[in-house]
C-alpha cells in the first residue's frame, strides 16, 4: 500500500539531486524562482476555482487559520527545517528552510496526494501517485536549483503524510467523497496562491498555519 508513496519520495530526491548538480548563476536562480512563483500562482488559481460553494473555502481558511495559529504549525515546520539545517551558516540555513518549507507545502497541498494515497491503501493501485511522482520530480529539479538541498528533505513529510493516509485509508475513505475533494482542492488552491506570492517575495503568508483549512473544508462539505 505504500509503494506509490515510496516512489513519490524517491522521485523528489532524484529531482532535487539533479537540481543541485545544475550550477546556476545567481541571476539565473532568481529568474527561475520568479518563473516558479508565477507558475505556482496560476496553478493555485486554477485549483481555487474548483469549488462548488465558495463559502466553504472561505470559512475553511478562517477556521483552519484559527486552528493552525493556535498550534503554531508554520513555526513548527520552520523549526523542523532549522533542525535539519543544523550546522549550516545563517545564509545557507535560511535558504535550506525556505526550500524545505516551500517544497513540503507544494507537494502536500493538493488532491493528488490524498486520492493517490487512498487508492494505494484501499486498492493497492498507484497510478495517481506515479503521475504525482513525475510532476514532483520534475518540479524538484527547478526548486532545488533555486533553493538548494532543502527541497530534497521535503521527501520526508511527503512520505509521512501520504503514508499515514494510505495506512488509515479504510477509516478515512468516507470523508473524502467527491464534494469534499472539490472543496479541499479549491481551498488547497488558495493556499498554493499564497505559496506563489511568498516565492515572489511579494508578501509573507503563514501558509503552514492555514494547513488545517484543508481538513476543515472536508468537514464543512459534509455539513453543507
Amino acid at each position: 500500500m505504500l509503494w506509490g508513496t515510496i516512489v513519490n519520495a524517491i522521485a523528489i530526491l532524484i529531482g532535487a539531486s539533479l537540481g543541485m548538480i545544475l550550477k546556476l548563476k545567481s541571476s539565473m536562480r532568481n529568474t527561475i524562482m520568479q518563473g516558479l512563483g508565477l507558475a505556482t500562482i496560476i496553478i493555485g488559481i486554477k485549483m481555487g476555482l474548483a469549488h462548488a460553494n465558495i463559502l466553504i473555502p472561505i470559512a475553511s481558511l478562517v477556521f483552519g487559520g484559527l486552528v493552525g495559529e493556535a498550534l503554531q504549525l508554520d513555526e513548527r515546520l520552520t523549526n523542523l527545517g532549522n533542525l535539519l539545517a543544523k550546522g549550516k551558516s545563517n545564509t545557507d540555513s535560511n535558504q535550506f528552510i525556505q526550500g524545505f518549507v516551500t517544497a513540503t507545502l507544494v507537494y502536500c497541498v493538493g488532491a493528488m496526494a490524498v486520492i493517490g494515497a487512498l487508492e494505494g491503501g484501499l486498492q493497492g493501485t498507484h497510478d495517481t501517485l506515479y503521475a504525482k511522482a513525475m510532476l514532483d520530480g520534475v518540479s524538484a529539479i527547478f526548486f532545488a536549483s533555486s533553493f538548494g538541498i532543502g527541497v530534497a528533505f521535503a521527501a520526508i513529510p511527503v512520505f509521512v503524510y501520504q503514508g499515514l493516509i494510505a495506512i488509515f485509508a479504510s477509516f478515512l475513505e468516507p470523508l473524502f467523497h467527491a464534494a469534499a475533494i472539490a472543496e479541499m482542492t479549491a481551498t488547497g488552491g488558495m493556499l498554493i496562491v499564497g505559496i506563489g506570492l511568498n516565492i515572489l517575495g511579494i508578501t509573507k503568508i503563514s501558509v503552514g498555519n492555514l494547513l488545517p483549512s484543508l481538513f476543515v473544508a472536508i468537514l464543512l462539505s459534509m455539513v453543507f
